[in-house]
């Protein structure tokens, strides 16, 4: 009943959000799961949320799995170093699963400004914050994965395809880790190591639901602020595609893919934790998003 029983996962980013979701579906499949970030109690990051990776951790816990939290800035190549240093030694060098959910540019992205209108401080700090740290992470990641000639690597993105997303250093951003996957999956097929790029659709996350007024109790109710809410999903909903992408026996068939929950989902046959079946593919095709 729990597939990831003895498998070993770094969920880089964990502490909200789509990898607190990824890295608590994980231990509900059994993983010992490694939950990176910088918020920790009583030292939260600059973003000035609440949530730390020591509450991920236990809720992977929790779940059945085995939660180890680190603080790590994964744009500080040492710290990202040392991170796999001590899972090289602790896991008898085995890691069976690297997720790149880094991100941080919510606060530096201005949505409505032209690139030369917009901060170009901040423009390139999204792109530090959220390509480089996966590029340092995959750097030290990949040669434990190598070594073992197995492994999986997932770059967690907006979207599925190569297309503007409003702002071109948001777009930039996702996009350059479609491409970053893709790119590792060639190096690494020699090896039995896959790498692929998985999106979710409408992520309602703590921050989302915050914007909205709302809680995961009483959610719908968002819909009155934007009716395509309703085809939101949780966090958890990725972290199912995620453990079904890692216990998928036939996972190398999709080395290099760029894959989103909604398909998976399909595929997998994986609801979300509130028994709905979000699909936000059908749904923006149906609203006419994609002509």
């Amino acid at each position: 009943m729990k597939p990831l029983v003895g498998k070993v996962a770094v969920v880089a980013g964990g502490t909200r959000g789509a990898g607190r979701g990824i890295a608590v579906m994980l231990g509900e499949a059994g993983a010992t799961v490694y939950v990176t970030g910088r918020s920790v109690r009583g030292n939260p990051s600059s973003m000035g949320r609440v949530e730390t990776i020591e509450e991920t951790a236990e809720m992977v816990t929790a779940q059945g799995g085995q939660g180890i939290p680190i603080r790590v800035d994964h744009t500080v190549e040492d710290e990202v170093k040392e991170l796999f240093e001590r899972v090289k030694r602790e896991q008898n060098g085995n890691l069976d699963l690297l997720v790149n959910d880094i991100w941080g540019g919510d606060s530096l992205t201005e949505w409505g400004q032209t690139f030369w209108e917009h901060s170009l401080s901040d423009g390139l700090l999204i792109q530090q914050l959220a390509v480089q740290s996966h590029m340092i992470t995959s750097y030290y990641a990949a040669p434990l994965m190598v070594e073992k000639k197995k492994g999986l690597i997932i770059e967690i993105t907006d979207g599925f395809d190569y297309r503007y997303r409003g702002n071109l250093y948001y777009s930039l951003a996702k996009v350059s880790v479609i491409h970053l996957a893709a790119s590792m999956a060639e190096e690494l097929r020699p090896y039995n190591v896959t790498a692929l790029s998985l999106s979710p659709g409408f992520l309602r996350s703590e921050a989302m639901l915050d914007y909205f007024g709302v809680t995961e109790a009483n959610w719908q109710d968002g819909v009155k602020k934007d009716p395509h809410f309703i085809m939101s999903e949780t966090p958890f909903y990725i972290g199912r595609a995620v453990a079904a992408l890692a216990a998928d026996p036939e996972i190398s068939k999709k080395n290099g893919m760029i894959t989103t929950t909604w398909g998976l989902s399909d595929e997998y046959g994986f609801k979300d934790v509130d028994g709905r079946h979000p699909h936000w593919g059908n749904y923006a095709e149906e609203q006419g998003f994609y002509k």
